[in-house]
């Protein structure tokens, strides 16, 4: 049995992957052990450049057919609901200026929809271990398939597998992960009609994040520690939900289907991963198999959907499948990816610690940042576009010291109007 290409996990990153590569005529793969996909509260927000990556490859109008809320605005604001920083996505540039809002599995029903028809895939079947010939080169994977052991032989192998994946292990590929100190809990919330933008609410006891979802829900994640849901008996989780309502007015229109829906949670783990490498040779690490960021940037299913398109752009450019031009184009796509990675890591892990501390000078130095990034507009335009992927600038340790007041920036209004001391603008 022999393939192109053997893409190993049939999420976001596994069908992304699966319907890039197959776009280019070769024969996909993809393999998971699950029989049928799980509802999981991740992978909701589509940024910018995600969206213009899904049009391209004709997932777009599925997506809306499926409910897709378009937002176009990130705003941080305190317990009482007023903004402290509001990333306009409006003021974008190109013509994709909108998050989608939307559920998982629309994802990966609009992904599966333009899968090419010599793109096969296969659920049920988990994957052990990555075949290696000789010169340790990857050459396929080792399955168990109804419990009987196959050798799958292809050109390429994509590892989709996830945070703890088998194909990373077994070609050595270590993953340094690192945990916040923090989970979050997750609500969907069916009957609330909630404002159309992703509200980041910076609360004493940490995050709360709150967007729109298809069909008349939302989403909630309220941040709590560790082991803070351990043991809650009923009337201890309602005093639970007690205390978050009293301490975040703004979520008072969310109170009843909070309320009603305390026992559907889901508690999330938070972590960071990054693999030193994202490429050995015939073998190419994508999504959480490689990396992994805080959900509150939402950047892990949008960085997953950019390394699909960036590993079939390069095997494409290196001219055919024999093992040479794979391995080139594997070279270029761990330097390629890895720069932007680091750097999509560093703004995430960024916008975690100024909205998730919440003691000490790391809560007090965060204040510091959202009140002069909020008052800076070529900071703010910076910032909106690092978290869109459309527009990426890495902040300066001048631009640091700007958003911590140290400086004055003189460029803060460059290419926009300033407001006068009576109250008119200028240029």
């Amino acid at each position: 049995m022999s393939y192109d290409v053997v893409v190993c996990g049939a999420g976001v990153g596994g069908l992304a992957s699966a319907r890039a590569l197959g776009a280019l005529g070769l024969s996909v793969l993809v393999l998971d052990r699950q029989a049928a996909p799980a509802e999981v509260a991740k992978g909701e927000l589509l940024q910018p450049e995600s969206v213009r990556i899904l049009h391209d490859w004709g997932a777009l109008p599925a997506l809306l057919d499926g409910g897709a809320v378009p937002v176009s605005r990130l705003a941080i604001r305190d317990p009482n609901g007023r903004m402290l920083l509001g990333l306009d996505y409006d003021a974008l540039p190109g013509a994709y200026r909108q998050i989608l809002c939307t559920g998982y599995s629309n994802v990966l029903r609009a992904l599966a929809g333009t899968l090419d028809p010599n793109v096969e895939v296969r659920r049920g079947v988990l994957v052990e271990e990555a075949l290696r010939d000789p010169a340790g080169r990857v050459t396929g994977v080792r399955v168990l398939d109804e419990g009987r052991p196959v050798e799958i032989a292809a050109r390429l192998v994509v590892a989709a597998d996830g945070l703890s994946s088998r194909l990373r292990k077994s070609v050595e590929l270590a993953g340094e992960r690192h945990d916040y100190d923090h989970k979050l809990l997750a609500f969907d919330l069916p009957g609330v009609e909630v404002a159309p933008e992703v509200s980041a609410y910076r609360g004493e006891e940490g995050l709360r994040l709150v967007y729109p979802l298809p069909g008349g829900r939302c989403r909630l994640y309220v941040q709590i520690r560790a082991d803070e849901m351990r043991g809650l008996g009923a009337d201890a989780l309602t005093g639970w939900c007690d205390r978050v309502l009293a301490g975040l007015p703004a979520l008072a229109p969310l109170a009843g289907a909070l309320r009603a829906n305390l026992r559907h949670r889901q508690i999330l783990a938070v972590y960071r991963l990054r693999a030193p490498r994202l490429a050995t040779a015939g073998l190419a690490l994508v999504g959480e198999a490689a990396h992994a960021v805080h959900p509150m940037a939402a950047q892990g299913m949008n960085s997953s959907l950019g390394d699909a398109e960036t590993l079939a752009d390069l095997i494409r450019a290196a001219g055919g499948t024999e093992a040479d031009a794979v391995d080139r184009a594997l070279t270029e796509y761990h330097g390629t990816r890895l720069r932007r990675l680091d750097h999509t890591a560093t703004v995430s892990h960024n916008a975690a610690r100024m909205l998730t501390s919440t003691t000490g000078v790391a809560r007090l130095l965060g204040g510091r940042m959202m009140r002069h990034t909020a008052a800076n507009p070529r900071l703010l335009r910076l910032t909106t576009g690092n978290l869109a992927g459309v527009d990426l600038h890495r902040l300066t340790p001048v631009d640091r010291l700007y958003q911590l007041g140290l400086l004055s920036d003189r460029r803060a209004y460059a290419g926009t109007v300033r407001p006068t001391a009576n109250g008119g603008t200028t240029p």
